[in-house]
């Protein structure tokens, strides 16, 4: 089973992000070397939604939100977090 991190990005996400972005990445590197982070990224065109994929428990996944710079400083302005069936891969 795998869950699916979205966050819904505000408007000015592109310009804010450089501040914040070593930060946000140094906490998802570090879940990805722990094995709970599988993929994650922003969708172009325009930048206003990001995914990331965990096959982690929901509590791991919780807690990457409640320490992520762009959900604390309000680059993210919402988030949900969903089950994913894979069937294929």
């Amino acid at each position: 089973m795998h869950l699916v991190l979205e966050y819904t990005l505000a408007e000015d996400y592109l310009e804010r992000r450089t501040a914040l972005r070593a930060d946000h990445l140094d906490l998802a590197r570090a879940a990805h070397e722990r094995g709970e982070l599988l993929l994650a990224g922003a969708l172009p065109d325009p930048y206003d939604r990001a995914l990331l994929i965990w096959t982690a428990p929901r509590a791991a996944v919780e807690r990457f939100v409640a320490q992520d710079p762009y959900v604390t400083k309000g680059m993210v302005t919402a988030w949900t977090i969903r089950p994913w069936n894979v069937v294929v891969g």
